[in-house]
């Protein structure tokens, strides 16, 4: 599959990329790693006029530790540099975790922790060639008015499923989005809509520029589970992202997240309040990971049923929070 034609246009700074958005509005789609835009643009999903390429920006790259103990991340900073960085696997192991799974190593050289943020949600009916959605009548995210996954329903049910945002959600991280008015800190529990055609809050004129992780979650241990048919490469099909704390044998304070299993990474309501204050027995583990389980609202956007991998939400909860609550 070809690329359609398109201009492509090489800011030199941060300032200069937000001006080109600015000018092309609805019309450009941004290039960072593009291990997902290009194969989307082959599909014909994507058909822009204009392609900006920030690869080239130094001041959107690195891991700064601030002074406050916290962290700031550059949106473009590799995927390979969250997962090797000392930094992080020493105050903020869940997130190099979660990076580590991400596709194959090849692609983690390119692909970055803004992109997987940012990542388009996925479904069977969307991320097919044009030949092959037109054959099916396309759908609500592309071209059509019909949801495949539940049909005679009026909202797109395209999963989201970037890895890393499930352990950022647990690190309770912002995100810093830019326009030519300024700038703007969101939490990023707040960033996405839950709706699959319509998953994020960024207009066609903003760039994430920084991800913020806060000195409170720092020294939280953490661990992240995927499934996936493929040991690499693939996208997840149920993510599951802990971290916790523990003192005097007891968990002073616990997070689960999940991705890949509803239109939004998601926080498991409750979950602290389970888990904080109390000594970790089995049968806790396993309350935690029947809750998880009742907050993932998996459908047919896959090919494992959606019944298997609501499954293996609780069973990944419960094997992370045992292990985790199990380190000296």
């Amino acid at each position: 599959m070809s690329l359609p034609e398109f201009k492509l246009l090489r800011p030199r700074s941060a300032a200069e990329a937000i001006a080109r958005l600015a000018e092309h509005a609805g019309n450009i789609r941004i290039l960072a790693g593009g291990t997902d835009l290009l194969p989307s643009m082959q599909q014909k999903l994507f058909e822009p006029s204009y392609v900006l390429d920030i690869r080239r920006i130094a001041e959107l790259k690195g891991i700064r530790p601030q002074p406050d103990g916290g962290v700031e991340l550059g949106a473009l900073t590799p995927l390979t540099d969250i997962e090797r960085s000392d930094v992080l696997r020493e105050h903020y192991p869940v997130l190099p975790e979660a990076a580590r799974t991400v596709a194959s190593p090849v692609l983690r050289n390119m692909g970055t922790i803004g992109g997987n943020i940012c990542l388009d949600t996925r479904c069977l009916w969307y991320n097919q060639s044009l030949q092959w959605r037109k054959s099916c009548g396309f759908c609500i995210k592309k071209d059509g008015d019909l949801c495949h996954v539940a049909p005679g329903g009026s909202e797109c049910w395209a999963v989201f499923s970037g890895d890393t945002p499930a352990a950022l959600l647990c690190l309770d991280a912002e995100i810093e989005i830019a326009n030519c008015s300024g700038v703007r800190r969101v939490k990023l529990a707040d960033f996405y809509t839950g709706m699959g055609d319509d998953y994020r809050k960024l207009r066609s004129d903003e760039l994430v520029t920084r991800i913020l992780l806060p000195a409170s979650s720092s020294g939280y241990r953490g661990a992240y589970r995927k499934l996936r048919v493929r040991g690499s490469i693939d996208y997840p099909l149920a993510g599951v992202a802990v971290v916790l704390k523990r003192s005097n044998g007891h968990i002073e304070d616990a997070r689960i997240a999940l991705t890949a299993v509803n239109p939004a990474p998601v926080l498991v309501r409750g979950a602290t309040e389970l888990l904080a204050g109390k000594r970790l027995t089995e049968e806790l583990a396993e309350a935690a990971g029947v809750l998880a389980a009742r907050t993932a609202k998996p459908l047919t956007t896959s090919a494992l049923t959606p019944e298997y991998r609501r499954e293996m939400i609780r069973v990944f909860t419960k094997r992370v929070v045992l292990s985790l609550a199990a380190e000296t």
